[in-house]
């Protein structure tokens, strides 16, 4: 092949991606355009308290989701006697121009900062944490030992080899396509009323890719140190986590108290999808036994995994 037909092909690829990168941008504003606030309608943060509450629950949504990923869990936990937080991250529920500007450690420190505020308020405090928001509930738990417990929600801590590629040169992805689709919702969501509904982006950019990939790594490296009693659930149909993710997962993890849940018919996003509420039956029944429990020495013993 000569360098002309080279060069000639290079540049039609820059163009298509360029082309469909663009395509992908107005796909998102056409189906989430933002209100006079700034966030998408439906994204905004949930906050459900109770009057003398020792009790509270952080939830934290998926990367490029938005609370509402979380709500029925929310409303279902607050039912349950709960005081329920669920902050809306750093340029999530925005415009994607908003999201390609956050990054992994704003994500984290807000986390931190909404951990904090419910600790100062509530005696016991459980983190759960859906996808992206089971590693950043991973690393709080990992480094604050006053969390009672933890929920992790088919949690994202390793990520594909394509995923782990595109992060690898994400530098040179972006200039070449700013905004990647996802791809892949219709098996993230399996109930089509629930996917119609959902707010995320379904969209990223290779660099918010690298931010990901190395947020999940952290996670996992972070999962020995995590002691407080520890849920773990992921559907046997999960796109985007492997079972064997999971299993290793569950091994890592240092808590004496742990335990690996399957669901099955829902895909990535369980706490919306088919069989929702078997998952807020599971946190609801793992949080009463543990931030209710007066230690973790005197509670009775779980068992590590379930089929």
């Amino acid at each position: 092949m000569s360098f002309v037909v080279a060069f000639v092909l290079l540049v039609g690829i820059c163009l298509w991606c360029a082309r469909a990168s663009h395509r992908v941008a107005r796909m998102v504003l056409a189906r989430h355009p933002v209100g006079a606030d700034g966030l998408i309608p439906g994204a905004a943060s949930i906050a459900l308290p109770v009057a003398h509450g020792q009790h509270a629950v952080l939830l934290l949504h998926g990367f490029g989701d938005t609370p509402q990923s979380l709500a029925y869990l929310a409303n279902d936990l607050h039912a349950h006697g709960y005081a329920v937080a669920a902050p809306l991250l750093p340029g999530h529920g925005r415009t994607l121009r908003a999201f390609a500007a956050s990054s992994a450690e704003e994500w984290l420190v807000d986390a931190r900062s909404a951990l904090t505020t419910l600790r100062a308020r509530h005696a016991h405090v459980g983190v759960v944490g859906l996808s992206m928001g089971g590693a950043l509930a991973a690393l709080l738990a990992a480094d604050d030992p006053g969390v009672s417990a933890l929920v992790l929600l088919a949690p994202y801590l390793r990520a594909r080899p394509l995923v782990r590629s595109l992060a690898r040169v994400h530098r040179v992805a972006g200039l070449i396509a700013p905004y990647v689709a996802s791809g892949d919702d219709a098996r993230s969501i399996h109930d089509p009323v629930e996917r119609a509904r959902a707010l995320s982006y379904g969209a990223a950019t290779p660099r918010l890719v690298a931010e990901l990939v190395t947020l999940a790594d952290r996670a996992r490296h972070a999962l020995p140190r995590i002691t407080v009693p520890t849920l773990l659930v992921q559907s046997r149909d999960d796109n985007r986590l492997t079972a064997a993710t999971a299993e290793h997962a569950i091994a890592l993890l240092g808590a004496r108290e742990k335990r690996l849940e399957w669901v099955r018919g829902c895909g990535h996003v369980l706490t919306v999808d088919y069989g929702r509420a078997q998952v807020s039956a599971m946190v609801a029944e793992w949080l009463d036994r543990w931030l209710h429990a007066p230690s973790s020495a005197d509670a009775p013993r779980s068992h590590p995994m379930r089929a």
